[in-house]
């Protein structure tokens, strides 16, 4: 699983003209699932983005994760994270889950993210979406698990 991290001030997700997910102060997660991938994996990541220090204390030193900070998460779902560009210009999608497998992993994942004490929103799987967020900072993380 790859995931992109970005600490927000605020975000939603938009799905023909409707919101479908918001949240203010937190993180938004864009999240793609691999053909490997695992429901442990889904469990690591959600461990390592509801415990990452990506938001400053007193001091301005990144030292508070999204539990310290009753942050909320915004999670999409974005297969094209898992883009093989190693041959040509056009991105191959091959190393992708499966939809049905991706959609599973997607939901535990969040699931997992709301069982750490995360408030969860999400975008809705597999629909062309807009994404609007503020990014705060801007902090920015790639995960990989």
């Amino acid at each position: 699983m790859r995931a992109v991290v970005q600490r927000v001030s605020a975000a939603r997700v938009v799905v023909g003209g409707d919101v479908v997910g918001e949240i203010g102060s937190g993180v938004c997660v864009l999240v793609g699932v691999a053909r490997a991938d695992t429901e442990d994996e889904a469990d690591r990541l959600a461990g390592k983005i509801a415990r990452l220090r990506i938001f400053e204390d007193e001091e301005g030193r990144f030292d508070r994760s999204l539990l310290d900070v009753h942050g909320s998460a915004l999670v999409v779902s974005q297969f094209t994270l898992i883009a093989d560009t190693a041959k040509g210009n056009r991105p191959s999608f091959s190393g992708a889950g499966p939809a049905e497998d991706a959609e599973r992993l997607y939901e535990h994942f969040c699931a997992a993210l709301t069982d750490f004490g995360v408030d969860v929103s999400t975008g809705r799987f597999g629909a062309r979406m807009a994404v609007d967020l503020a990014n705060d900072g801007p902090v920015t993380i790639v995960l990989d698990v």
